[in-house]
């Protein structure tokens, strides 16, 4: 007796619309920006502040001053987050717009 093969629900066989390569390029712009643990620590840590944070970034992290400039550095080229010079220190701030674009992206994957 044959038995009919049935496909599964998640098998969709319309056609896929995928994105644009600009949308692809700046989806994984900021995925990478976030794809470090310490550069989603430092996001949440930006995120839930008011105000730029200095030195306490480095404070809050078990890693070397280096090390999280390094950090920072790639999340400011993403556009997450924002710098600024204040005298001898530079404080950062959570770009919202870029996290919300993030976020964007990230539920249409």
């Amino acid at each position: 007796m044959a038995t009919r093969k049935t496909k599964p629900e998640c098998c969709d066989e319309g056609p896929v619309a995928l994105p644009s390569d600009a949308l692809a390029e700046r989806t994984a712009q900021l995925a990478w920006a976030v794809a470090h643990p310490a550069r989603v620590r430092i996001v949440h840590l930006l995120a839930h502040r008011k105000a730029c944070v200095c030195g306490e970034i480095v404070d809050s992290m078990s890693l070397a001053q280096s090390t999280v400039s390094q950090h920072l550095k790639i999340l400011k080229e993403s556009g997450l987050i924002q710098g600024e010079v204040d005298g001898p220190k530079v404080c950062y701030c959570i770009n919202p717009d870029a996290l919300q674009e993030l976020k964007s992206l990230i539920s249409k994957l």
